[in-house]
């Protein structure tokens, strides 16, 4: 559920209560403006564990997760420009880029995708992150 900044009325921040975002301090998502911000996000059930040991389940967990924050904070799937999606090992990219694809095929923000050596759950094998902006994409010309 998003909430108003205590410190700027013009910034909302979103929370899903796992325990990393109280640990490190940090914010699911921050809209400000127009601008909207997605953490890095991995595919984390409501008990804080990851969904599955399969990178495909996490990845779709990931994305649901994603799309509830944007959605909190009044954007859409469509209102995403780019992604950065991190995967543990290079083989799971195909997997990860199927699920990306089915999602944002007619979308197509501006998207990296990066191995990393480890997260800081070893059981996470994927993880997205994603910017909007709130309000949708300008009118075309």
């Amino acid at each position: 559920m998003s909430t108003v900044d205590p410190n700027n009325p013009k910034r909302f921040l979103f929370s899903t209560g796992t325990r990393y975002e109280f640990r490190f301090g940090y914010s699911r998502a921050v809209r400000h403006g127009s601008v909207v911000r997605i953490a890095g996000t991995a595919g984390l059930g409501d008990d804080d564990k990851v969904v599955s040991d399969d990178v495909v389940e996490q990845m779709r967990a990931a994305v649901t997760r994603m799309k509830q924050a944007l959605e909190d904070l009044g954007c859409s799937l469509g209102d995403v420009i780019m992604t950065r999606v991190y995967v543990k090992r290079v083989e799971d990219i195909e997997n990860v880029e199927v699920i990306h694809g089915d999602v944002f095929r007619d979308i197509r923000p501006a998207t990296t995708i990066v191995q990393v050596g480890n997260f800081v759950d070893p059981h996470i094998l994927v993880e997205i992150e994603a910017e909007a902006v709130y309000g949708g994409a300008d009118s075309k010309a």
